[in-house]
């Protein structure tokens, strides 16, 4: 082999993990939205049906579940962030 093709086949192989490394960090962000989204839909479910069983405590539940969703949505940003990070860094 000459010097030329294996730093032809140094760059391919680099390219090819920069490739992988993008649908990672894609896939990374995307299942941390979509577990934001089913653990926020299920906050949101849950206070319905507490509020609809006791509708005297609707307040102190709503105001629980709108802490709850906050902290969920947190985690999510974070992974999402994380994420694109390690996309920049490839």
């Amino acid at each position: 082999m000459t010097m030329y093709s294996l730093l032809q086949v140094a760059a391919e192989a680099a390219s090819n993990s920069r490739g992988l490394g993008f649908i990672g960090a894609g896939i990374g962000g995307g299942l941390a939205v979509i577990g934001a989204g089913i653990g926020i839909g299920r906050i949101g479910g849950s206070a319905a049906e507490g509020m609809a069983r006791q509708p005297e405590a609707a307040g102190r539940i709503q105001t629980a579940a709108l802490i709850f969703a906050a902290l969920v949505e947190g985690v999510a940003l974070f992974a999402a962030v994380i994420a694109y990070q390690i996309q920049g860094k490839l």
